[in-house]
């Protein structure tokens, strides 16, 4: 009898305080999900936090501080923040900015706080992006093509009571993220990363290096949830069928993995998987099975050069950006999980199928169009009054020209590529560039680029 009492207590509370704790009924959302990423308004958050001006200044500690953040009006104290970001905030420091993306974590000082069940979040301070809506539409691009992606919204976020800008708020992929992605008994998520590039970094690669877990240390180090032995053996034996490209379905979920790639190789970001730094990219396994997450598009649409010594700022080359040879061979031969997959002709179709269900959904429905649209009004009124802005208003308005211009003539070259009118191969783009889209009208700088922090 007492048992069947505490039960029936224990349920009525969580009917009553479930909300507060982040716990919904089977098929809702998590309560985070309307609190702070509708993405159908801007969002309020203000920082309070003692000694902002040596915040700033440790900046490239990338340390913990105690703040309190208040959310939409919903005040939550002894919360864990940090700056952060690699040359993003180098760069920002340099020309004397202080608008710094800044890592989120509700439980970092009070173990199990949550934010109506989030546990971390990030504040983008969209670098590089004149539009701020690189990031953004990447996501949402995902999003629409069923790849679980990290919810965003934009946010306006105040500094002890001081405005500081613009900025997009991303959910970090961790606990509460595998939760509403993959529910309760979710898998392992790791985050491949490289220690320096100059190593051997053939694990961010995910090629098979033997049955060594000491010869996978850039993802077991960068692993989300402390994976045990058996969870290193059990993604090890995934990477060595993989390498074998012999019954690759028993070890990827095929279906996800081309799912990203169309959504991935669209978006031409070349600071990912299938470029020369081969990260920023989560890797999801559950199983046995393993299937790629996305993660920072900063530098996506064409303008991952743009800042370098000698910047590549040829609109028409990656407007055209070969669908079927996404990159350099060398490094697309050394990344199984896109080289090996489409070696597989089953696979490749189905890859050519969602690219095709992709661009005909989200680009010749209008749907593209009217996204930008409209994102693009919603932020009008805070980016023109964006105290920390790396540009000014005029400047925003034509990025986000250009990134609706990239978009729509990308979306015309990939169909193209898809029907045989234009190559969808490197190679057969250098035999015959006269088919290819031209793109005299969009100019890559105009997106954001390295320039803009010294004006």
């Amino acid at each position: 009898m007492l048992a069947a009492v505490i039960a029936a207590l224990l349920l009525l509370s969580m009917f009553v305080f479930g909300e507060q704790i982040g716990l919904v009924g089977v098929t809702a959302q998590p309560a985070y999900v309307g609190r702070l990423f509708d993405d159908s308004r801007v969002q309020r958050i203000d920082i309070l936090l003692d000694d902002w001006p040596s915040f700033l200044a440790e900046a490239e500690k990338e340390q913990y501080r105690e703040a309190t953040f208040v959310i939409n009006g919903e005040r939550i104290s002894h919360v864990g923040v940090r700056l952060k970001g690699n040359s993003s905030m180098r760069l920002a420091l340099k020309y004397g900015h202080d608008r710094l993306s800044m890592k989120v974590k509700f439980d970092h000082y009070v173990s199990g706080q949550t934010f109506r069940g989030l546990d971390e979040f990030s504040l983008d301070s969209s670098f590089q992006d004149n539009s701020y809506l690189k990031t953004y539409l990447a996501y949402d691009m995902m999003r629409h093509m069923d790849v679980p992606a990290p919810l965003t919204s934009f946010a306006w976020v105040t500094v002890n009571g001081d405005d500081h800008g613009l900025f997009l708020a991303i959910e970090e992929p961790n606990e509460s993220f595998a939760r509403r992605n993959f529910g309760l008994d979710y898998g392992q998520l790791y985050k491949p990363d490289y220690r320096s590039l100059d190593d051997d970094n053939r694990d961010v690669w995910l090629v098979y290096r033997g049955d060594d877990p000491a010869g996978y240390d850039n993802i077991f180090r960068k692993a989300r949830f402390r994976p045990t032995e058996s969870d290193k053996a059990r993604l090890i034996e995934s990477l060595r069928v993989l390498g074998s490209r012999e019954n690759l379905a028993s070890v990827i979920d095929v279906d996800k993995v081309v799912r990203y790639f169309a959504v991935h190789n669209f978006v031409v970001n070349l600071d990912g998987y299938l470029g020369r730094t081969a990260h920023n990219y989560f890797l999801y396994e559950e199983d046995g099975v393993l299937s790629m997450l996305p993660w920072d598009y900063n530098l996506a649409f064409g303008t991952y050069s743009l800042g370098m010594p000698n910047p590549i700022n040829d609109a028409k080359l990656y407007i055209n950006y070969p669908i079927f040879t996404p990159g350099e061979l060398k490094h697309i031969e050394n990344r199984p999980m896109f080289h090996h997959v489409m070696q597989d002709k089953a696979h490749f179709a189905l890859y050519r199928q969602r690219f095709d269900e992709f661009i005909a959904s989200y680009f010749e429905s209008g749907l593209f169009s009217k996204k930008v649209l409209t994102m693009a009004d919603q932020i009008a009124p805070y980016v023109d009054k964006d105290p920390t802005a790396f540009c000014s208003y005029d400047d925003h308005l034509v990025a986000v020209q250009t990134i609706m211009d990239f978009g729509l003539l990308r979306a015309e070259s990939v169909r193209g590529q898809l029907a045989g009118t234009i190559p969808g191969t490197s190679r057969g783009q250098r035999e015959d560039p006269s088919r290819l889209i031209d793109a005299g009208s969009v100019w890559l700088p105009d997106m954001g680029e390295i320039a803009d922090l010294k004006d």
